[in-house]
């Protein structure tokens, strides 16, 4: 049961987290989802989104984190 306590403990403090980069980014004027390198395209009533670059930061950001937590 400790375990389980551990992995909630650590996914309540990863949510935490993100919400303060998406608050910092917002902040900085790059809003998440509105990057450089997002691709949105508009034709009539649909709208086709690909994240690349927000993928690409998160990706990046999650992976330092989980390196900091291994250590």
């Amino acid at each position: 049961m400790s375990q389980l306590g551990k992995i909630f403990i650590l996914i309540g403090l990863l949510i935490i987290f993100l919400g303060f980069l998406i608050i910092l980014f917002d902040r900085l004027g790059l809003q998440l989802g509105k990057l450089p390198g997002d691709i949105v395209y508009h034709k009539g009533n649909t709208t086709f989104y690909i994240p690349i670059m927000t993928s690409l930061v998160m990706s990046l950001l999650l992976t330092l984190l989980f390196w900091l937590f291994r250590k």
